[in-house]
């Protein structure tokens, strides 16, 4: 035990060591003790799963032990997760399900049909397995004094930044009225079904409903959200998480709800006409009226990205020339060389590329 001890206390300070950095070159010390371990990193933030659990048929939890380099996050926040498939990274968006207080991460991922990484995560995570953690964001978070009444309304695997806050506000010993409601297929598929039970009987300020939409059996609310489901006055702030058809019905009642929902929106554009290069890859093609990225895959590229909705930052691109609209907010680009989300960038116009 002593000897492992010593062990990790040397390493840890090798590892903290400018000096070595200066001496292993150009690629620093991080680039060797990775050989040995791949979590070993001060400059990536890196996780080992030390967990996985598929309590659903649907959704698989994976418990993360993250190193150093990673800084934390706050409860509603995403992380971009990365894992290698077929020799290539694949980046996606998971936001923590996990108190913000917490040592360990837990991403709670729903299996979507037709998902990369999700498939690849139900099927295939294990103990052991080794991911990238980047690029923590997201305006998706309670305030910093909280209200006194606070609504939750989260749909599918969009419950994890709620829980995450549910979570937090237990650690915190918050007195003030929750209420909770979830939507799910059925309650075989609702994730956290047990622990929101238990919340709720613990804890007096907290109360937890379910809706289930294919297998009512169990159900305390029925059909689509509306007012009736609220089993509350007036609340002084709503947060709400998942698809993009429960995300409007919710706005519906509360106009300034915060949101967010991690379904890739459809992307309907008209042609500008110009033409459209990809400097790197010497390819040339008439703009169709979708993203880049859209257009650079069917003409053979494949270019790096992961959520395809403008939140990941992994598939940003140089753009040397010419002018891009975001298809999600409908601002324009400069005229000047400038990075680029090519998932929300469609052309206006001729434009150039570096890929």
């Amino acid at each position: 035990m002593f000897t492992q001890t010593l062990t990790r206390q040397v390493s840890g300070r090798v590892r903290r060591s400018a000096l070595l950095d200066l001496l292993t070159g150009p690629h620093g010390v991080d680039r060797y003790t990775e050989l040995v371990d791949p979590v070993w990193t001060r400059g990536d933030a890196r996780a080992r799963v030390v967990a996985v659990r598929r309590s659903t048929p649907r959704s698989v939890t994976l418990t993360l032990a993250p190193n150093r380099a990673f800084s934390g996050f706050r409860a509603g926040q995403h992380i971009n997760l990365s894992v290698e498939i077929d020799g290539r990274r694949r980046v996606r968006p998971y936001s923590p399900a996990n108190a913000e207080t917490d040592t360990h991460l837990e991403l709670t991922v729903g299996r979507h049909d037709g998902g990369l990484v999700s498939n690849f995560l139900f099927e295939h995570a294990r103990p052991g397995m080794v991911v990238g953690l980047d690029s923590v964001a997201g305006e998706f978070t309670l305030p910093e004094r909280l209200p006194d009444r606070l609504l939750f309304v989260s749909g599918g695997s969009g419950i994890t930044p709620v829980m995450s806050m549910l979570r937090t506000l237990r650690a915190r010993g918050h007195r003030g009225e929750v209420v909770f409601l979830h939507y799910a297929r059925s309650a075989e598929e609702a994730c956290y079904r047990d622990e929101l039970a238990e919340i709720a009987r613990t804890m007096p300020n907290v109360t937890v409903s379910h809706g289930y939409s294919r297998v009512a059996t169990g159900s305390d609310v029925h059909g689509r959200f509306c007012a009736e489901h609220v089993a509350t006055g007036d609340p002084d702030a709503v947060f709400v998480c998942g698809p993009p058809a429960l995300v409007d019905a919710v706005r519906v009642v509360f106009p300034d709800a915060a949101s967010e929902s991690f379904v890739p929106p459809v992307f309907e554009g008209e042609s500008s006409g110009g033409r459209v290069t990809f400097s790197d890859s010497a390819v040339e093609l008439t703009d169709d009226g979708r993203p880049l990225l859209n257009q650079a895959e069917d003409a053979g590229l494949t270019p790096e990205s992961g959520c395809r909705m403008g939140i990941c930052f992994s598939c940003t691109r140089r753009k040397n020339s010419g002018v891009v609209r975001n298809v999600i907010t409908g601002a324009l680009s400069s005229t000047e060389a400038e990075d680029v989300q090519i998932c929300v960038s469609a052309p206006v116009g001729d434009v150039d590329v570096a890929l």
